[in-house]
């Protein structure tokens, strides 16, 4: 997979691309998420999971209560969003947070605008596709990692923690199970 990314003001980005190398420090896997850390308001938060699959980038309630965001900067959100199996989720409204993401050596900081909703679920924040858009990113569930270009023309590549990861997934599959069943 390779994606070419364009610049804003026109100048040439890196390839995004996954090599066999990337694979090297992955454990096998069946269909394990791609779930990452990322640090806002100056914690790290864990447990996020990036999906291609929508278009909100979601912070939960739970998750805005735990890092002792203010109500007060939170603004009217008019809209639904609805879930896998077409529940209606409660959004309690939204905000914008400077959000890093780094491998440890570089990093890249951008404002997301997070939709708050009022639902449980084993994450703490999801990110889809206009995040991935606005940083030009590129995820690879085989290969288990996320790679943007960094702004002094690098690439910053994430890798996912599977274990969490994994654990999510079963988490997230037993509580649909419960629904449904």
């Amino acid at each position: 997979m390779t994606v070419e990314a364009r610049m804003p003001n026109h100048q040439s980005k890196p390839t995004l691309c996954f090599t066999s190398s990337d694979l090297e420090d992955m454990v096998s896997h069946e269909d394990d998420p791609v779930v990452i850390s990322v640090v806002t308001v100056g914690r790290k938060v864990h447990r996020v999971l990036i999906d291609q699959g929508t278009s909100a980038d979601v912070m939960f309630w739970s998750t805005f209560n735990n890092l002792q965001l203010s109500p007060d900067q939170l603004k009217s959100y008019d809209g639904c969003l609805f879930g896998f199996a077409g529940d209606q989720v409660e959004v309690r409204r939204y905000f914008e947070l400077r959000t890093t993401f780094s491998d440890g050596t570089i990093a890249r900081t951008i404002n997301i605008r997070y939709i708050v909703v009022n639902a449980s679920s084993a994450y703490n924040l999801l990110l889809e596709r206009p995040f991935l858009n606005r940083l030009d990113a590129v995820s690879s569930t085989r290969h288990m990692k996320m790679k943007l270009p960094s702004l002094d023309g690098g690439v910053v590549t994430i890798k996912s923690d599977q274990k969490t990861a994994r654990k999510c997934y079963e988490s997230s599959l037993k509580s649909k199970r419960g629904k449904c069943c």
